[in-house]
């Protein structure tokens, strides 16, 4: 399995595919139960936080970081999806129809009328469904 130099597109769909035979061939899939998959996936956000944890304000970009560092970083995030996209497809969510399905109802929930702002809109609006967070 190579890296991104192949030059081949990575989609959701891919990455899906790709860790499904990956669990497969190892026989790990009887340990990927929806609640260990979760628990990894909050390991790896731990991991990918410690990366960030005593560098105080960070600018867009990274101007100021190493390369190795940057390398860890894209390393950490990698983590963090892969368990994502493992853990949709194992609970049966199609992780990219869902994200635009939330796209969506962010664009209602945030009109175009509060850029600008980081106000959250208050309980008594709609919240198209969802009764947690965007």
């Amino acid at each position: 399995m190579t890296g991104g130099e192949s030059g081949e597109s990575v989609t959701l769909d891919l990455l899906k595919h790709k860790m499904a035979e990956f669990a497969k061939e190892r026989d790990w899939d009887q340990f990927h139960s929806p609640r260990n998959l979760l628990l990894a996936l909050v390991g790896e956000v731990g991991e990918l936080s410690e990366i960030f944890q005593w560098k105080g304000e960070v600018p867009k970009g990274l101007p100021d970081w190493k390369e190795e560092e940057k390398v860890h970083l894209g390393e950490e995030l990698s983590d963090v999806l892969l368990y994502l996209v493992r853990l949709s497809d194992i609970c049966g969510v199609d992780l990219g129809k869902a994200a635009l399905r939330k796209v969506e109802l962010n664009a209602i929930k945030y009109p175009v009328g509060s850029k600008g702002s980081a106000k959250r809109p208050s309980n008594n609006n709609s919240n198209n469904g969802d009764s947690e967070s965007s």
